[in-house]
């Protein structure tokens, strides 16, 4: 048998020993983000020139780590890089562009809850970059879990994912009892045959046969998502996919996105509108074969909405809605001045959601930290936290537990985990246990509106689907 690296495997060495090439995405990062600078510094919406530069400093402390994972001649997974990437839309661009309920907030209220992003983002740097760490190389580390070959039954992964999509969203097929195991199950296969497909795509080892395929699934599940009229999981594939795309070959797929942005932009515009009408209106969902004269009356809602619901801002809207920065302004407008530093009350939830419910009937779900921080700073009484979830995110929740030393000691956690395990992996395949967990951590590292109990419970039971299905193939079917 030839030791010669298969090019298709997503663990060949092949994609660990590429020769070093000049890196265009770093360029065209690096431009883009010295043009937002100029933009900024002269079209900023700020009434303080030091929320300016604060907004900046943010801007820069959240891309910088990316440009320098795309000037590296490297290709491991930028999972802390992606993390802190986030920080541009969600802190970044409202304070920049004058995010509309920034206006409800002194000027110094603003500067503190900018003061402390910008605390969390030096620490986390500076911790990322002082971390050291050499690979593994025990058995475990370095062992591929399925044979290489595994890539031929990626596209019946996905294929399981779509069926899944489809008989939990159109049908009652599935009991209640059964349909948060098969959730986990089936969106945890999707998740490695997604990223597996979309590396292999980037890296130029996926068969041209297979493109048309996958591209074909993946518009299916992002479409069938779409159908609940929740933009966020169908935009959670397509950031999956893109990150997979762009970490295989470090460069962007500019007329997909060019694409896609446009599309994702005008259904924004619309969504209000069908769910007055599917929601509140309990107009009924629609069957598969609906689906064209759904998407076509949903699109000429986002092109031509009603006027009263019109604000000629479709763009900034998908920004503001992604935004977290007024709810910093928030806590930060309250604490501790008017309620006290939780002083880890919402981190005492994380160790339940450990526990399956099958062994705690009476186990709290899992934004149960974000319903807390919603009812204990009025946005929300306890009764309204069953129908609706107001994202608080990472950070927010450090300030409000800690404050200032909160912000640092997140920053310095994420990155000192981030960077030990992305140096333990360095040479683990992607179909490795190692390889797999760094898949879900990539697949986590932009859930920015979640908190640590969310966070960290979501991504435990991910990483038990993920290695427990391959560790059953490889036990008990042998391959």
């Amino acid at each position: 048998m030839s030791d010669t690296p298969d090019p298709s495997s997503p663990s060949s060495e092949v994609r660990a020993r590429r020769l070093p090439r000049p890196s265009s995405l770093f360029s065209g990062g690096a431009f883009v983000i010295v043009a937002s600078i100029g933009y900024f510094t002269i079209n900023a919406k700020t009434e303080d020139i030091l929320h300016l530069y604060l907004g900046i400093m943010m801007l820069v402390g959240a891309a910088l780590p990316a440009l320098l994972w795309a000037r590296r001649a490297d290709y491991r997974f930028p999972v802390f890089e992606v993390f802190m990437l986030t920080g541009i839309n969600t802190y970044a661009i409202p304070i920049l562009t004058g995010h509309e309920q920034l206006a409800r907030y002194p000027a110094e209220t603003v500067t503190a809850a900018a003061f402390a992003v910008v605390v969390f983002q030096i620490v986390a740097n500076v911790t990322y970059a002082s971390i050291r760490g050499l690979p593994k190389r025990g058995g475990m580390w370095t062992e591929e879990v399925i044979a290489s070959n595994i890539t031929d039954y990626l596209g019946y992964g996905m294929a399981i994912t779509t069926t899944y999509t489809v008989v939990s969203g159109f049908t009652n097929w599935i009991p209640n009892d059964l349909n948060s195991v098969l959730r986990a199950a089936c969106y945890g296969v999707g998740i490695i045959s997604t990223f597996i497909q979309a590396r292999m795509w980037g890296e130029g080892t996926l068969p041209h046969y297979r493109k048309g395929i996958f591209l074909f699934q993946l518009a299916l599940q992002v479409l069938f998502s779409w159908a609940a009229l929740f933009l966020i999981g169908g935009m959670s594939i397509l950031i999956l996919a893109l990150l997979g795309y762009v970490s295989g070959g470090k460069k962007i797929p500019v007329l997909a996105i060019a694409v896609v942005l446009p599309v994702i932009a005008i259904l924004h515009n619309g969504k209000s509108m069908m769910r007055d009408k599917y929601w509140e209106g309990r107009a009924p969902q629609p069957t598969i074969s609906e689906l064209p004269e759904f998407f076509s009356e949903w699109v000429g809602y986002g092109l031509d909405p009603p006027q009263n619901q019109t604000g000629g801002r479709e763009t900034t809207k998908v920004l503001d809605r992604s935004s977290l920065f007024h709810i910093m302004c928030l806590v930060a407008s309250q604490t501790p001045e008017t309620r006290p530093y939780l002083n880890g009350e919402t981190y005492a939830f994380v160790p339940g959601q450990f526990i399956p419910s099958f062994f705690w009937k009476g186990k709290p779900p899992a934004h149960v930290a974000t319903n807390h921080l919603s009812v204990y700073y009025g946005l929300q009484a306890i009764e309204d936290t069953t129908k609706t979830t107001i994202a608080f995110g990472l950070l927010t929740e450090a300030y409000a537990n800690f404050g200032l030393f909160g912000a640092a000691l997140l920053g310095a956690t994420f990155a000192f985990c981030y960077k030990k395990y992305g140096n333990w992996t360095a040479n683990s395949p992607i179909l490795s246990y190692p390889g797999l967990v760094l898949i879900v951590m990539m697949a986590w590292s932009f859930q920015a509106e979640l908190t640590l109990a969310a966070w960290l419970g979501s991504f435990y039971q991910a990483c038990i689907v993920v290695l427990g299905i391959p560790f059953l193939v490889r036990n008990f079917l042998g391959r």
